[in-house]
């Protein structure tokens, strides 16, 4: 038995080191690399492994890029991993990029994943253009009716431009501020509804896909419909403010009247009271004659008559006035 003894231990340490030495040595990858004639040294997977660089995310796009024919480079490719980007997805870019004969670098890949851009579906894009459907835009002709555009824009992901040029909102905000400019110059909504591509036309030459990231193929109107009319609306609207300013000021003149009225009526009262305190002073004032010897008693008796006289003069006036005659004896 213990001549047994020292070949098992021995057994176990080659084992247990054979596993520990495999486990952090990628000697599968290192082996497929070989067979798909990628030169990648087996220090170098070490390497990686001491840099945290998990070797399968590297070498696999490695092989990949390698077997498309694209150089791309083992350093570039950890690089690119250890700034956070999408190696992967960068390297699928590369290889639709080649093989649909668009220019793409591996800088500018690497640049357009950076900067949280999907590289591989901007190269789709470039393919196989997108249509962007713009949501029910509303605008007023000159005539004052209210048209309702919806736009459907064919856009081409422009490679050159995705690093800092703006995205699909702007276009669609420039596509509606178009299209609301297209229809207010119209002289009749007739016109825009006879002739939509106008507004094709129209938005197109205004070159609204300076400074984004697409290149805008065409632009088709989908639908136009027919609004309220906000010309006939608004003049409503004025009348309805005309009419209460008129009202307002008629008020107004009315409270005048009636405030000038109301002076009037008082400045009558102060009359008729003057006149009355007046007539107050003349049986005093006579008195006073009298007294005075400056008027004689058959001089007030002859006033008196004539006072009489006057007031039946004035009564026989109002009786013949009112149609009735003074009965004759």
């Amino acid at each position: 038995m213990p001549e047994l003894m020292g070949p098992v231990l021995i057994f176990f340490a080659v084992v247990l080191v054979l596993s520990i030495f495999f486990s952090f040595v990628p000697i599968g990858l290192w082996i497929s690399a070989l067979a798909a004639d990628v030169k990648v040294g087996i220090f170098y997977l070490i390497g990686m492994k001491l840099r945290r660089v998990p070797p399968a995310r590297i070498v696999n796009p490695l092989i990949k890029a390698e077997k498309a024919g694209i150089q791309s480079g083992l350093d570039r490719l950890e690089a690119h991993y250890l700034a956070g980007g999408n190696v992967d997805r960068v390297v699928n870019a590369l290889i639709a990029a080649h093989r649909a004969g668009i220019e793409l670098t591996f800088e500018r890949a690497a640049a357009i994943d950076l900067a949280g851009r999907d590289v591989l579906q901007a190269v789709q894009m470039t393919v196989n253009p997108r249509v962007i459907e713009t949501p029910i835009v509303a605008g007023v002709a000159q005539d004052g009716i209210e048209l309702k555009a919806k736009a459907r824009v064919t856009v081409r992901a422009d490679i050159a431009r995705l690093v800092g040029g703006a995205g699909e909102e702007t276009v669609i905000a420039r596509v509606g501020e178009g299209i609301v400019t297209t229809i207010g110059s119209a002289v009749s909504h007739k016109v825009v509804l006879e002739n939509p591509d106008l507004i094709s036309r129209t938005v197109l030459a205004k070159g609204l896909d300076a400074g984004t990231a697409y290149e805008i193929v065409s632009i088709d109107i989908a639908d136009v419909d027919v609004g309220s009319n906000i010309g006939a609306r608004l003049r409503a609207d004025q009348a309805e403010a005309e009419k209460r300013m008129a009202q307002a000021k008629a008020e107004e003149r009315r409270a005048m009247a009636v405030a000038e009225e109301q002076e009037m009526k008082a400045e009558t009262q102060r009359m008729r009271a003057k006149v009355v305190a007046s007539e107050a002073e003349v049986p005093l004032a006579l008195a006073q004659a009298l007294k005075d010897g400056k008027l004689g008693v058959l001089d007030y008796y002859n006033m008196q008559n004539v006072i009489a006289d006057t007031t039946m003069r004035d009564s026989i006036s109002r009786g013949q006035q009112g149609g009735s005659t003074p009965d004759k004896k």
